[in-house]
């Protein structure tokens, strides 16, 4: 009776343990299917949400065909340069604003220098914006660690260790596709690249329920075909190299 009632005992401990387990498993499961919802109709929120999907997966761990062997480091300069030359703006207004325009009309010497300063640094960010960023979300550096060089090189990229990766993100106004594009950072154009283009009814549904994971697993594959060297080729049907004319 006794060696009964232990293995009763041993049956209703594993039946709780597996319950519990499967509450667990369960709690788990909705704590994944909680998606971010947002406005459909708000095209900037909405590609917000996209680049900063596609920005985190770049820098994903297991974003690489080879797994955490596989790396990138994203680069910051051009960014610590933005920021800088902005606070140097807000520097020049804080001091036209709070130092000099108590005494004005004495100092309107000072006060007109600190307000040209002002609109000349935020002019040049404007460029910067305008012409070179342009669509780019990110950049990334060139591999610098002599095992990921090995590997990259031996699945088809040659050029990962001498450039970093520019990510560009395109989402028009008026379309339903939204478009991101990997190529080189630093490289002569046409430099290579690959491109994805997707709905976004893909990754939304009507109520704006955003499906994250399918958009990560889209870029995933898009950096491996870069990783791979399967570039893509560019209007003119060249894979980024000029076409050289015959002479007569």
């Amino acid at each position: 009776m006794a060696k009964k009632k232990a293995a009763a005992k041993q049956k209703e401990e594993s039946s709780s343990e597996e319950e519990s387990s499967e509450e667990e498993e369960e709690i788990e499961v909705e704590e994944e299917m909680e998606l971010l919802q947002v406005d459909v109709g708000d095209i900037i929120k909405v590609k917000q949400i996209l680049d900063e999907t596609v920005a985190g997966t770049i820098m994903s761990e297991d974003l690489s065909a080879h797994g955490e062997d596989v790396q990138l480091e994203e680069e910051y300069s051009h960014d610590n340069l933005k920021l800088f030359l902005m606070a140097l703006a807000c520097g020049f207004a804080a001091v036209a604003q709070f130092g000099l325009a108590a005494d004005f009309p004495k100092n309107r010497l000072w006060l007109g220098v600190c307000c040209a300063a002002y609109f000349c640094i935020s002019g040049i960010l404007q460029l910067i914006m305008t012409f070179i960023d342009k669509d780019c979300i990110m950049m990334t550096k060139p591999l610098k660690d002599a095992n990921m060089i090995k590997l990259v090189k031996k699945s088809g990229n040659k050029e990962m260790d001498k450039y970093g990766i520019r990510v560009r993100s395109q989402f028009p106004r008026f379309s339903e596709f939204y478009a991101v594009i990997l190529e080189f950072q630093g490289k002569d154009p046409p430099s290579d690249f690959v491109k994805g283009t997707w709905s976004v009814g893909q990754f939304f549904d009507v109520e704006g329920f955003f499906d994250e994971e399918g958009l990560m697993i889209e870029i995933e594959n898009l950096y491996q075909r870069f990783e791979a060297g399967k570039f893509d080729k560019d209007e003119g049907g060249s894979k980024g190299k000029k076409s050289k004319k015959k002479t007569s």
